[in-house]
């Protein structure tokens, strides 16, 4: 048997499910029984009836998975598949934030650790913020954290005067402004579309802001057209999948690397391989203390609660 046969009769032979985020390369979503964004994995994570998650994708997103599921087995192809955003917004010094401000309302961005969780009133994905913004009554002091880019965006489209943490990703941040704009002179007849964790110049480009799934179903839309797309590469795949048709092409990065694009190295420190060791092996497994977990999963099951 090759790699992927083996890992589908391991995955049968254990009941396991393997989740796997947009951003992950092309042969490990070609493989999992999910792909998806950070709100639909979560969603998935909270239903399974699977007694192993293999998450694939970066760690604080299987810790999301473990909290939803403190009885399962949750492991992660490679424990370096971290997250500079969450690294933005270390819990020490997050929580003499929120202490200074006891009156506001704390709402995370689900790219944080289990603990800065833990110290939230309700978790959001960029699929959900908004609308979790505007949940909460407008007398309401709100502490946004940790993507300052994503609440700079929130404030812009709700009016409400939330107090930013000022954190973000270092994938979104790497797009040029020039760069794009160069791009859009050579493709005057694309649609550009972008992540709500960019940078605001490169956000006021855009046609259509939106999470990774709200791009693809945009995208949907207009299956003919031709798009520049402002996010990590690996939502491409999934696109192409989804929409054939569509002329996609990648928002440059500032700095030039292999694919002259913007992507993540936590998430592409994943492979087959790994992914096999760690369902054979059962390791590396991610474990959230009990005290952590009890209070993050309150704001977990907030956000996913107003989400159905």
């Amino acid at each position: 048997m090759n790699l992927k046969e083996k890992i589908a009769a391991l995955k049968n032979e254990k009941n396991a499910i393997i989740l796997a985020h947009y951003y992950q390369p092309p042969e490990i979503q070609e493989i999992a029984d999910y792909v998806g964004d950070s709100l639909g994995l979560s969603q998935m994570a909270a239903a399974t009836n699977a007694d192993i998650i293999v998450f694939a994708g970066v760690h604080f997103m299987a810790e999301t998975a473990k909290i939803l599921n403190p009885e399962k087995t949750v492991v992660l192809p490679d424990l370096n598949a971290g997250c500079s955003l969450a690294d933005s917004c270390p819990p020490d010094v997050f929580r003499k934030f929120v202490a200074a401000h006891p009156d506001h309302v704390v709402i995370t961005y689900v790219n944080c650790s289990a603990e800065v969780k833990a110290m939230s009133d309700i978790v959001c994905t960029s699929s959900n913020a908004l609308k979790i913004v505007e949940s909460i009554p407008k007398d309401k002091p709100i502490i946004f954290a940790p993507d300052r880019n994503l609440g700079k965006y929130i404030i812009k489209k709700t009016g409400r005067n939330m107090l930013l943490w000022d954190g973000s990703c270092i994938v979104h941040e790497a797009f040029s402004i020039d760069k794009l704009l160069a791009l859009y002179k050579e493709h005057p007849d694309a649609i550009i579309i972008a992540h709500p964790e960019s940078e605001e110049h490169i956000l006021n480009t855009a046609s259509y802001i939106g999470s990774t799934s709200g791009m693809i179903n945009y995208v949907k839309e207009y299956p003919t057209e031709k798009f520049i797309v402002a996010t990590e590469a690996g939502l491409l795949h999934k696109m192409k999948q989804e929409v054939p048709d569509a002329q996609l092409v990648p928002a440059p990065a500032e700095e030039d690397n292999t694919c002259a694009c913007s992507e993540c190295g936590y998430m592409k420190v994943n492979t087959l391989q790994k992914l096999y060791n760690c369902l054979l092996n059962e390791s590396p497994q991610i474990n959230v203390p009990r005290a952590i977990r009890e209070k993050a999963l309150v704001p977990i099951q907030h956000m996913l609660d107003l989400s159905k």
